[in-house]
């Protein structure tokens, strides 16, 4: 059996045995026959249901927040927001998706000649806990509305989640089978991607499931979208709008305790607001209130794993035993619980695990710079490149240094997020392909050429 935990409480809350092989593939069959029939809706027709799927979203948010709260500890007001977000990608892509897969005409020596964008089939998911509807909802929902049918394989400790979405998707009124759950062990994963009635596979996780996953789609000669995370730079030059840069860099890092693949992480300051800007952080994160996720006025719940918390507070004693310095937090909270306080390091190098790895909790480190030329070059000094934060009055020169951060994103004066209107996606070893806006609805489709004498 799999148990899903409230990180929270430690209780036991939902618990269910795997499938089985044999149901893993009664499941396939099952997703196969309804692609048959769900690629013949036309846009209008599956727009319907997905402003259908987005009305009962926000109908029933609070008590989908409180199931996401109480699977995996996020606070209560973002998860809130959250499922609104999930709402909004719907009603987007119910709107838009039509004009996104119209046809495109091209001059050729033809009478006629176009692409059009047709669905292929059963896209497999591998979905991440750390937003567990917006992880699966941002995945299932372009390529579904793009005719594909869509098998979800979600996190271990998230399954009574993934079991709630299957159901709003019935409740909705979508057919059976258009979307799927499967709860199986790693080790049947592979099969899935094996399977010739499975079209493509996306992941989002760390770089290590990552390239296990994309050397099994290349195997398979399936398509496959990877989003792995990152280590992302958020910079602070010295005529940055100084309170609205270090508030918003808090909300960025801390936000989800910390659990956040395109949080910022390196803060990379001009060293002539280096102290200010520690000093203000340091204020900003001391004042934090840790405590029931459920309550209004809690400002950061726990970790969501045991696993997570010790891995997060490796890397924070590494880094300190190479000669980071602990400004704030550095600590458990108390022996029992999940919770780590926030945390500030300084004296941060290449070498250390809080500067060359993916830090998933709540820990700031803060880089100094000479300038902005140095700022760029210690953001681009990493093997992740997701999004970027970028912080200046001085607009020309902040869209020049946008065009050299080595990322999928770069936000200036704000703070990286996910859009449904724009494509979301990294470069390096934060993955390849992308999801959401136009790009996102055409990644599993097929680009078929027609040419009419």
């Amino acid at each position: 059996m799999i148990q899903s935990i409230n990180p929270y409480t430690g209780k036991i809350i939902f618990e269910h045995r795997e499938n089985t092989a044999d149901e893993v593939e009664h499941i396939i069959q099952e997703t196969h026959q309804a692609f048959l029939r769900w690629k013949a809706y036309d846009y209008a027709s599956r727009g319907k249901l997905f402003s259908r799927l987005a009305n009962l979203l926000r109908e029933n948010k609070e008590s989908y927040a409180r199931l996401i709260t109480m699977e995996m500890g996020k606070i209560v007001v973002e998860s809130r927001a959250e499922v609104e977000k999930c709402a909004w990608l719907c009603d987007y892509y119910a709107e838009h998706a039509a004009s996104m897969l119209e046809a495109e005409i091209f001059e050729t020596d033809a009478g006629k000649s176009y692409v059009r964008f047709d669905p292929v089939g059963i896209i497999y998911g591998i979905m991440p806990w750390n937003f567990p509807f917006w992880q699966a909802f941002r995945a299932a929902v372009p390529t579904m509305m793009a005719g594909n049918t869509f098998i979800l394989k979600h996190a271990p400790n998230v399954l009574q989640t993934a079991k709630a979405i299957e159901k709003l998707f019935l409740e909705a009124g979508f057919p059976e089978n258009t979307f799927s759950n499967v709860i199986i062990p790693v080790e049947l994963s592979e099969n899935i991607v094996a399977h010739p009635l499975v079209e493509g596979v996306t992941l989002t996780g760390s770089q290590r499931a990552g390239a296990i996953v994309a050397a099994q789609a290349g195997k398979y000669l399936k398509k496959s979208v990877m989003e792995l995370g990152g280590s992302d730079p958020y910079i602070v030059l010295k005529d940055a709008e100084f309170n609205v840069s270090c508030k918003t860099g808090v909300c960025s890092r801390m936000l989800n305790a910390g659990q956040v693949c395109i949080s910022a992480k390196r803060f990379i300051v001009e060293e002539a607001v280096l102290d200010q800007f520690l000093k203000e952080q340091q204020k900003l994160l001391e004042n934090m209130v840790l405590g029931d996720p459920l309550l209004e006025t809690t400002d950061m719940g726990p970790m969501a794993r045991m696993d997570l918390l010790e891995h997060i507070e490796n890397q924070v004693n590494t880094s300190i035993k190479m000669g980071a310095k602990v400004i704030c937090g550095g600590r458990r909270r108390d022996e029992t619980s999940l919770f780590y306080t926030p945390t500030l390091l300084t004296d941060v190098a290449k070498g250390m695990p809080v500067f060359d790895e993916e830090t998933f909790g709540p820990v700031s480190v803060v880089i100094p710079a000479k300038d902005a030329e140095d700022a760029i070059r210690i953001a681009n000094d990493t093997p992740y490149g997701l999004g970027a934060s970028l912080w200046t009055q001085n607009l020309a020169l902040a869209e020049k240094l946008a065009a050299q951060l080595e990322a999928g994103a770069v936000f200036i004066n704000g703070m990286t997020k996910s859009d449904p209107r724009l494509p979301f996606g990294g470069t390096k070893r934060s993955g390849y392909g992308r999801e959401l806006s136009t790009l996102g609805i055409r990644e599993f489709v097929n680009a078929k050429t027609v040419w009419i004498a």
